[in-house]
């Protein structure tokens, strides 16, 4: 934001040289960037936050200055004379829009003489790096840089009706801006129209065909309020920035609106002569006060580590235009508590710490010393963050690279696989990235589109993980109220091949303490290969809740991101793991007495699974068993017979009371082959 000093002193005297003001300045929160001067004008360019959209006027900061220095603003006064004519009789407003444009006003204008602008005006935008246009242009751009409030003039005889309509652009409507550039609308796209044609896209640019010139005699002045993230969101596609994108982007003080509105027309009246019609149009006259903030003055010596006098709070305060109500409370908690309706321009103050930071800011920084005493209290980390923290370091290790990705998705990303719900994803009402409006309902089709960027800029074989919420389409669709279900998820993409992804999420559940084994089920899902998806539960009495997914993606999806080979993904509930978890070790028995070793070769039905073998194994063996190692699997056709498979495991058998004999292991291996041979048909072979 650059200000001039001269224009400054216009609302507030200025007492400290411009090296203490800008000093003060920084410290109080508007960064220094430079000075320079500029026809004899000292330019100070400071840095205004993105939350202190009041600043990007002069009136703003020097409101800032005038707290600082104990001193009064000193605001324009505005007056002008109305004609007999009424605005309502020149002029209709229609706001079709009120979610991109909450308050519209209008006032008209009539008999001005488009002109050079006075040489005090021309200077004064030139100082500040406007260009001049004529004295009706100039005088919205001297108000707008003078309280942060955009306006605009159109030319009345230019606006078909004599209406006014703010409404949704239309597909594949064109407006031509004053910059002589086409831009294309769309329904998403806040524009000012009339009662055939837009005529400017509303809070960007103003369109040519209704701009001011030598021939324009009447003027419609615009004074609105468009929200910021609808004008982001047209100024980022237009890729069209202006001063008035930026402000409004920042936020306006819509109580400020009229006043902007009045003291334009009083310069227009003042500089090309005309009489204001009697009256405004406004869309939303009333505004309501702030909700007001109850400020414990016991909490400022909390927070800050000082004392500050009450008087000197409400001064602040109160400078700073909140509205100040004096002691609150009746001798309670609340004793000794200030009231504060915060003003309507500061839309950042809404919380009681807020107020502290607004008081310490001004009261400075640098009256805080460095052992002033603020008691803190130590913070944990919640069991989510602590299991999280494990869970990406084992990710980590395994190779896998923390990935971000949107949260809105395009119909190609969502359709593409979806493993947890067919129900029809949720949208958007406007796009929050081109093209994307689906809220995704999986991880892993935007972890493959990162996994296929990656090798399409680089050559890499990206492996990736995210944790990150998915959101579930509500059961009952018909509900127009419904929210998505709004959890958890941890996924995965990578080139290894499935066991080694399935032993990566093993590890996973046994450094989160997850008790119980691993189980899987084949299951079918869009976007995985036919066969090669399945659910994973856990046995132990949760077996039939889904904990993920895990499988092999299917070819033609594969290639469809021109990836090469084989790409593994999983996907799990990072909120059902952290309810699964236990993260305190906890203490187990270990035996004093040796162990024995057994392994053993059975014959089995090739559709047996390992997992399936294991249940029966653990089963047979009771607590005496400590260890199951699977070792490899054999198949010999002409010895076995068809659909036949060796497979040789390793067992481990130990007693926390004494030692087994080997009469206590033949035992129970005896116990585990006749378990085998009748659940599983299997052979033992000797």
């Amino acid at each position: 934001m650059l200000v001039t000093l001269s224009w400054l002193s216009q609302y507030v005297d200025l007492t400290l040289s411009h090296d203490e003001l800008v000093d003060r300045l920084s410290l109080s929160g508007l960064n220094h960037e430079g000075s320079e001067t500029v026809d004899g004008e000292t330019v100070i360019d400071l840095e205004v936050t993105s939350n202190r959209g009041d600043c990007l006027g002069h009136i703003g900061v020097a409101r800032e200055i005038a707290v600082l220095t104990e001193q009064k603003l000193k605001l324009p006064k505005v007056h002008f004379d109305e004609s007999s004519v009424k605005v309502q009789d020149l002029l209709e407003v229609v706001n079709e829009f009120p979610t991109a444009c909450t308050r519209y006003t209008a006032r008209v204008i009539q008999g001005v003489t488009v002109g050079e602008s006075p040489e005090w005006m021309q200077q004064a935008l030139r100082s500040v790096g406007i260009g001049v246009v004529n004295n009706v242009v100039d005088a919205t751009n001297y108000v707008m840089l003078e309280c942060g409030q955009p306006l605009h003039a159109f030319d009345a005889s230019a606006v078909s009706g004599n209406k006014i309509v703010v409404r949704p652009g239309r597909q594949k409507e064109m407006l031509q801006a004053i910059d002589h550039r086409d831009y294309e609308l769309t329904p998403q796209t806040c524009v000012i129209a009339d009662a055939d044609a837009p005529l400017a896209v509303a809070g960007v640019m103003g369109g040519a065909s209704s701009e001011v010139s030598d021939r324009t005699s009447d003027v419609i002045i615009e004074a609105a309020d468009f929200t910021p993230l609808a004008v982001r969101r047209t100024a980022r596609r237009l890729k069209l920035h202006s001063p008035s994108s930026f402000r409004f982007e920042r936020r306006v003080d819509p109580r400020g609106i009229d006043w902007a509105s009045r003291r334009v027309c009083q310069l227009i009246t003042e500089i090309a002569g005309g009489s204001v019609a009697s009256g405004v149009i406004d869309t939303a006259e009333g505004i309501a006060d702030r909700d007001p903030i109850i400020l414990r003055l016991s909490q400022l010596s909390r927070v800050l580590g000082i004392e500050i006098e009450s008087e000197t709070v409400q001064r602040i305060l109160s400078g700073l235009g909140c509205r100040v109500d004096g002691s609150h409370g009746d001798g309670g908690a609340e004793s000794n508590s200030l009231q504060c309706v915060p003003p309507t321009w500061r839309h950042d103050l809404t919380r009681e710490v807020d107020l502290i930071e607004e008081v310490a800011r001004i009261h400075g920084y640098d009256q805080i010393p460095e052992d002033a005493p603020i008691p803190v209290a130590p913070s944990s980390k919640r069991p989510f963050d602590a299991a999280m923290s494990r869970l990406r370091g084992v990710l980590t290790s395994a190779g896998l690279s923390e990935a971000m990705t949107p949260s809105v998705v395009t119909k190609k990303l969502d359709v593409s696989l979806s493993p947890w719900t067919d129900r029809p994803a949720m949208q958007t009402r406007t796009a929050m990235l081109e093209g994307s409006r689906r809220l995704r309902r999986s991880l892993i089709p935007s972890l493959l589109q990162s996994r296929a960027a990656n090798w399409a800029s680089a050559s890499l074989h990206a492996d990736l993980f995210e944790i990150a919420h998915v959101y579930l389409p509500p059961e009952n669709s018909d509900d127009a109220e419904a929210l998505p279900a709004e959890n958890y998820h941890v996924g995965m993409v990578m080139g290894e091949d499935f066991f080694a992804a399935k032993g990566t999420i093993e590890t996973v559940l046994g450094r989160l303490g997850i008790r119980g084994k691993l189980r899987v089920e084949t299951v079918e899902r869009d976007g995985f290969a036919a066969g090669g998806c399945v659910a994973m539960t856990l046995d132990g009495g949760q077996s039939n809740e889904v904990i993920g997914y895990l499988g092999i993606l299917d070819e033609s999806l594969v290639r469809s991101w021109k990836l090469p080979g084989t790409v593994v993904a999983a996907e799990l509930s990072a909120d059902r793991l952290v309810e699964l978890s236990h993260l305190v070790p906890q203490q187990q028995a270990v035996s004093a007495f040796p162990s024995v070793l057994r392994d053993l070769n059975l014959v089995l039905p090739e559709a047996v699974r390992w997992d399936a073998l294991a249940g029966v194994i653990r089963s047979a063996a009771d607590e005496r068993l400590t260890d199951l190692a699977y070792q490899e699997t054999y198949r010999n056709e002409k010895q076995d017979g068809p659909e036949r498979k060796r497979v040789l495991f390793s067992m481990e058998l130990q007693s926390l009371t004494g030692t087994l004999s080997g009469t206590d292991a033949d035992g129970i291996v005896e116990n585990i082959v006749t378990a085998c041979e009748k659940q599983l048909s299997a052979v033992l072979m000797r």
